[in-house]
């Protein structure tokens, strides 16, 4: 397909406001990025509802809190600062900061508590968009045979007929993952802490931690080589490819991915069982897929704190140490681990060899290995 030869940093046109402009256009063009194209504006206006009719100062008068207050709250839900006197903020921005706001004003939460679960909006809807404008970019790069700028510009085009549905995915998923990690919560907690007490003294490190946890880390195999060899389409597919297969593989045994760092998946489940069918399949369905290398796994079960999304503790910092010590394919726990799982029969325990773990001093893991001959598949 031939097309006109467009430099990758070629800027988008410029569109000139009409000549029938309202004032109000103009003063809101006149915060719009140099460059936007009219299907920018068109998107824009669409996107943010209502006028940009308030500053920052106007907004915590509104709210009825002082300045620090205000920006503590829109900085959570990931608003940018904007200049003193600047028209920023818009009738519904408002309205989002007073939900916040209510949770405290009501007694229901404290304000950390409260700025916190803002912040948990703010980080994962910014990132969630990212993830989703990178991935109809490379589409559009890929199917259509576009630059990099023309992609941009076609996704652009595209967005307003997909934010509806979108969005609403999202609200009915939002819902569907709050119940389940109430059933989480709720159903198998005690179960879990009564689980992670089994073989223990009350002298373990992670003792004091509240929540019981198979902690895992599964990380591909000669990454930083490949990475070197490859160009920057073909190495952002292969990590997409292991993240997704990655994602599905955990979901598919009822655990969940805590995060992504590139060539490693860090993942939970809330039983050893469970965790160890999922680092198994892991292994496995990534040892078979053609497009990737082979990746170390390892577990551990144990007590671990859970803020903002992440989890902490000496049992997460355990199974970070083992992924690296445990041979390409195959899935290595500690002593710990291999005793909680050593009566099921679905799974075979090999002790190797002590090791000397940094921050652990001598560790006697053991190779888990797969007694029933059943893996998760993922679709």
């Amino acid at each position: 397909m031939s097309r006109p030869e467009t430099p990758d940093t070629a800027p988008l046109p410029i569109v000139p406001p009409a000549e029938d402009t309202t004032a109000r256009d103009v003063e809101e063009r006149s915060a719009q990025p140099a460059g936007w194209t009219s299907a920018m504006r068109t998107l824009d206006a669409g996107l943010v509802v209502g006028p940009r009719a308030y500053t920052s100062r106007e907004v915590a008068q509104r709210l009825g809190v002082s300045m620090a207050s205000a920006r503590k709250i829109w900085r959570a839900l990931g608003y940018p600062t904007s200049p003193e006197g600047h028209k920023a903020f818009t009738e519904a921005d408002i309205e989002a900061f007073e939900s916040v706001l209510t949770l405290v004003r009501s007694g229901t939460l404290n304000e950390d508590t409260a700025i916190s679960l803002a912040r948990s909006i703010g980080q994962m809807t910014d990132r969630m968009v990212v993830w989703q404008i990178e991935a109809l970019v490379e589409d559009k790069i890929a199917s259509e045979d576009l630059t990099d700028p023309e992609a941009r510009r076609a996704v652009v085009d595209m967005l307003p007929d997909m934010v509806g549905p979108l969005e609403k995915a999202m609200r009915i998923v939002y819902r569907r993952q709050l119940n389940r990690a109430v059933q989480r919560l709720t159903v198998r907690v005690e179960a879990g802490l009564a689980a992670s007490a089994e073989g223990r003294d009350g002298s373990e490190s992670d003792a004091p931690l509240p929540l019981a946890r198979a902690v895992g880390f599964a990380d591909m195999v000669s990454y930083t080589t490949l990475s070197r060899t490859m160009d920057d389409r073909t190495l952002a597919r292969m990590v997409l490819r292991f993240e997704s297969l990655a994602a599905e593989t955990i979901s598919a045994g009822g655990g969940w991915l805590v995060k992504t760092i590139g060539d490693e998946v860090m993942f939970n489940a809330e039983t050893p069982e469970a965790g160890a069918a999922i680092a198994l399949s892991l292994a496995e369905t990534i040892a078979a897929d053609e497009e990737l290398p082979s990746a170390r796994v390892a577990l551990t079960w144990g007590r671990v704190l859970s803020r903002m999304g992440d989890i902490y503790g000496p049992t997460v910092n355990l199974a970070a140490r083992l992924t690296s010590l445990a041979d390409p394919g195959t899935v290595l726990v500690d002593a710990m681990t291999a005793a909680a799982l050593s009566r099921d029969e679905r799974f075979v325990l090999v002790p190797q060899p002590p090791r000397i773990v940094r921050g652990f001093g001598e560790v006697r893991p053991s190779l888990l290995l797969d007694g029933s001959a059943q893996t998760l598949l993922a679709d």
